[in-house]
C-alpha cells in the first residue's frame, strides 16, 4: 500500500468517526508530511475541511431542531410553564 492510500485511509477513517479533534489532528499532520505533494496534500485536507464545516452545519440545525421540539412539547396544550 502506497504512503497515498495509507493516508486516504487514515482520512476516511476521520470522516467515519466524525470527531472533529481527530479530523483536526489530522490536519496538522498532513500539513507536515514531506511524503505527499503538495496537491494530494491539499486535496486530503480539503476533504477533512469539507467533513468539519458539514459536521459543524449539521450539530447546528440538531441544536436548532431540539430547541423547536422544546419549545413544543413546552407549550403543549397552553403557554410555556
Amino acid at each position: 500500500m502506497s504512503h497515498l492510500d495509507q493516508v486516504k485511509s487514515r482520512v476516511d477513517a476521520a470522516i467515519g468517526e466524525s470527531v472533529i479533534a481527530h479530523m483536526n489532528e489530522l490536519l496538522v499532520a498532513l500539513s507536515e508530511d514531506t511524503a505527499l505533494g503538495r496537491e494530494e496534500r491539499y486535496e486530503q485536507q480539503q476533504r477533512l475541511r469539507n467533513a468539519i464545516a458539514h459536521h459543524g452545519r449539521q450539530h447546528k440545525e440538531d441544536r436548532e431542531r431540539e430547541a423547536v421540539e422544546r419549545v413544543a412539547a413546552l407549550t403543549k396544550g397552553g403557554s410555556i410553564i
